[in-house]
């Protein structure tokens, strides 16, 4: 008989915070600054430098255990978590251990089998640290420290998920939520969001847990599932054959679709925490929680549910707008300007993902204002440019967010309306395809699309396809 195995999975999320200075110094949070230009002495571990803690690092942290069912812990503390490495200055990170600032909550996920619930046994606050840069070519690694000190939550899940299509659902699921909140963009490719994925697998049928492996170095969903897989069939292989599975930290190599030692797996007790002595504990009373909870966004499920009763858009529209808080921002506000939500949903539909999708970008990457696609939808609406006009338009309006008004006005872009003109230009394309001419008289009706396109291409688009075609099928 075949034995019959069960993936058992925990995460650990790391979420960099929207802030615009770092938890415990005053250093800018931007990313992709020259090297080493976000420090002082504080974030760079100098001795005797003190923390001073950043209010909104709490407030996203509350904010975020609130949205996902925690409970808020009324008295939190910070601790020292030992450990050394080049990209800790401090010699020391300084988290939450024995009092996280939330505990015991939950998210819902959609799952084959319905709707499922995926515990959270804690969020914590804690420091960033930098950068190892490594430089093969001449054999060493350099240190930038702009990341040291960037503020961080992990959210640490029980071990509820039993396959990679549900890490992903919660990963999306946690990801919208903290959008949502304006607590951080979650941007994988920057580092804003971060998994490792605690993995073990088990006989089906059996209670105990098998020994887990921690996967690290995953900056993708995709990474995240291959390397899941992999690490899945790879602990099976090893019971299959007798051997045992250690428990350690593999390194994922998302290029090679493998994974490697980095070291043996550490308990809380090789990093000798202890409280931090620079730092007072933080009282959470419960006005402080409930003004976090009145200042709640509206979340995914309610804004479907209004959008479904408010605007006039097909279900698949809403629940692709709905996906990111910033591009649900773009549509409500344009449709405040245009009052036309069936046309600002269009654009957002196809020719904005069409670009997000031809860019690799996401949809908070979006820099169009909504006053300037509403004056597009105008344009096009009050006939000012014909449709093809528009789409050119708007592909500049993605890249550079150019008012299109004054655009259509520099580039001479209207519509010729002046029905003589167009006439002109018609009975030219008439007289130079004869053969177009005939085919249509003697029924091809397709022959009338050819001289469309040339009148268009005469018109350097400046025309309406419609009137066009009236004018044509007229003068034919």
């Amino acid at each position: 008989m075949v034995k019959q195995y069960e993936t058992v999975i925990g995460l650990e999320v790391h979420v960099e915070l929207a802030t615009k200075t770092k938890i415990f110094c005053g250093c800018s949070t931007a990313f992709g600054g020259a090297p080493n230009t976000h420090t002082c002495p504080v974030c760079t571990g100098m001795p005797g430098t003190l923390p001073v803690l950043n209010k909104q690092v709490v407030e996203y942290a509350m904010a975020v255990g609130l949205a996902t069912n925690c409970t808020i812990t009324g008295d939190c503390k910070f601790d020292r978590k030992n450990y050394f490495y080049p990209d800790n200055p401090q010699n020391y990170q300084i988290s939450q251990l024995y009092l996280p600032i939330c505990h015991d909550g939950y998210v819902e996920i959609d799952t084959e089998g319905g709707r499922k619930a995926i515990r959270i046994h804690e969020i914590h606050m804690e420091e960033d640290a930098g950068k190892l840069i490594h430089d093969e070519g001449r054999d060493r690694s350099l240190i930038d420290y702009n990341r040291s000190g960037v503020p961080l939550i992990e959210i640490v899940s029980e071990p509820d998920m039993r396959s990679s299509e549900e890490v992903i659902a919660y990963l999306e699921t946690l990801k919208m939520i903290i959008q949502y909140l304006g607590a951080s963009d979650c941007k994988l490719q920057e580092g804003s969001m971060r998994a490792d994925v605690n993995l073990s697998v088990r006989e089906v049928g059996t209670k105990e847990f098998g020994t887990r492996t921690e996967m690290k170095n995953l900056n993708s969903f995709s990474a995240i599932t291959h390397a899941i897989d992999a690490e899945t069939q790879r602990q099976i292989a090893l019971i299959e054959s007798g051997e045992k599975v250690v428990q350690e930290t593999r390194r994922w190599d998302e290029d090679k679709a493998v994974s490697y030692t980095m070291r043996s797996k550490e308990d809380a007790k090789d990093y000798r925490y202890f409280p931090d002595p620079d730092l007072v504990s933080v009282k959470i009373d419960k006005e402080w929680i409930e003004k976090i909870r009145k200042n709640q966004p509206e979340f995914r499920p309610e804004k479907m549910a209004r959008y479904k009763q408010e605007f006039d858009i097909p279900d698949y529209d809403i629940e692709i707008i709905t996906e990111t808080k910033h591009m649900a921002d773009i549509f409500e506000a344009t449709v405040a300007i245009c009052h036309q939500p069936k046309k600002v949903s269009n654009w957002l539909m196809v020719e904005t993902l069409r670009l997000l999708k031809e860019t690799n970008k996401d949809a908070t990457d979006i820099i169009f204002s909504p006053d300037n696609l509403a004056k597009l939808i105008k344009l096009t609406d009050e006939k000012v440019i014909n449709s093809s006009v528009a789409k050119e338009i708007f592909e500049v309006m993605f890249f550079e967010n150019i008012d299109p008004e004054k655009y259509v006005e520099e580039k001479g872009l209207k519509m010729v309306s002046d029905e003589d003109a167009l006439r002109k230009v018609i009975e030219e394309v008439i007289e130079n395809n004869p053969q177009s001419v005939e085919d249509y008289r003697n029924g091809k009706e397709k022959a009338i699309g050819f001289l469309v396109g040339q009148t268009m291409k005469a018109m350097k688009g400046k025309a309406d396809p419609g009137i066009v075609n009236k004018m044509l099928k007229e003068l034919l």
